[in-house]
């Protein structure tokens, strides 16, 4: 019989799967948001390199005739970071309200008489989460550097092409890349591939940063927290090092550990006993699925292969749950699929469906 830290620990997992889709489609919204200011920036770049000659070239001048494009680049950015506030208020939101849902779907009717699960205030937990440094800096931060880094690079591509005597088509092409390589061989590649990486870890840092002001509510039922790594291949040492791991409520290394970071986190709730229940108060198998004891630390692939093929085949799509469960291709090769997508509504459907397939629905 699973206990109900088996089945929170299993929840959370397969929630977690379903947020990488979600943060997937966070992620196309927001590179396509850059992606129409691109084709201004590059005309205002291709205006402002016009007005010098070769042997009118100094830094201070290039730096006058880049002023515009600088504007639009911070404009691009600030977009950026209003549309990515406005996603991440609506996640956190939505993040309160499955963990509380999860609660009173998993843990037995009986224990809450005597110790209901308790709700969080979204708006304050957002705040309090864009206030948290993550490796040393804030958020909204990160979003400011990618708007610098963004500028500097295309300054100084424009500084070596005068250098080095291209033209300014040839200027142009190796920051903005070519038509046939859909533009991923230029420089700007770099700034969506580090726009995508702020994002997810985002959506991460902000759904861990819930999970422990939820524990924090509910500390009258739970005990701890325990350290949950996504264990594959690109699983970084710390980050296998520390699952499996428990820590008090708000400390601890809690993840992302790290930009790009897929691991996440699940609650330990308290023993019958160490609620101060009765026996009669519970029953029998209250008693044996609040035993207390730490969820099994699993990988991936063992958490995922015990899992029906109608699932595995959600998670993986037909072809390639077929392949997995005939042994044939590697786990690895499957983590975080770019192509799967889910909106917020999506995202709260497949909780509700998984609610169901797990036997935890109320």
């Amino acid at each position: 019989m699973a206990t109900v830290n088996d089945k929170l620990a299993d929840a959370e997992i397969a929630h977690a799967v379903s947020m990488q889709r979600f943060s997937n489609g966070v992620v196309r919204r927001m590179i396509a948001l850059l992606n129409r200011v691109d084709n201004d920036l590059y005309a205002k770049l291709m205006e402002a390199i016009e007005q010098m000659s070769p042997g009118s070239f100094t830094v201070q001048r290039l730096d006058q005739l880049l002023q515009s494009v600088k504007s639009l680049n911070a404009q691009a950015y600030q977009a950026l970071g209003r549309e990515l506030d406005e996603e991440m208020q609506a996640y956190v939101a939505y993040e309160a309200d499955y963990q509380h849902k999860l609660f009173v779907n998993t843990i037995p009717e009986p224990v809450q008489v005597v110790v209901p699960v308790n709700t969080v205030n979204a708006q304050q937990v957002y705040a309090a989460a864009m206030a948290r440094p993550f490796q040393g800096k804030l958020l909204s931060e990160f979003t400011k550097d990618l708007e610098a880094d963004r500028m500097t690079r295309v300054r100084d591509a424009v500084r070596t092409g005068f250098v080095e005597g291209e033209t300014i088509d040839q200027m142009v092409r190796r920051i903005r890349g070519t038509r046939t390589a859909g533009y991923a061989d230029g420089l700007l590649e770099i700034d969506r591939r580090n726009a995508e990486a702020i994002v997810r870890t985002s959506v991460n840092h902000l759904s861990n940063f819930t999970r422990q002001a939820f524990y924090a509510e509910n500390d009258d039922l739970v005990d701890e927290w325990q350290f949950l790594a996504t264990l594959d291949g690109r699983t970084t040492i710390t980050c296998a090092s520390l699952s499996g791991k428990t820590f008090p409520i708000g400390k601890g290394p809690m993840p992302p550990r790290h930009i790009n970071c897929r691991s996440t986190s699940t609650p330990v709730i308290k023993s019958w006993e160490e609620l101060g229940l009765t026996k009669e108060e519970i029953g029998k198998g209250t008693q044996a699925s609040m035993d207390g004891y730490v969820a099994d630390d699993v990988t991936y692939s063992d958490w995922l292969r015990d899992k029906p093929a109608a699932f595995q085949d959600e998670v993986l799509g037909p072809t390639r749950g077929k392949l997995f469960r005939d042994g044939k291709v590697d786990i690895d090769k499957f983590t975080n699929d770019k192509g799967k997508v889910y909106t917020l509504d999506q995202l709260k459907q497949r909780d509700e469906d998984l609610f169901e397939r797990a036997g935890v629905a109320a």
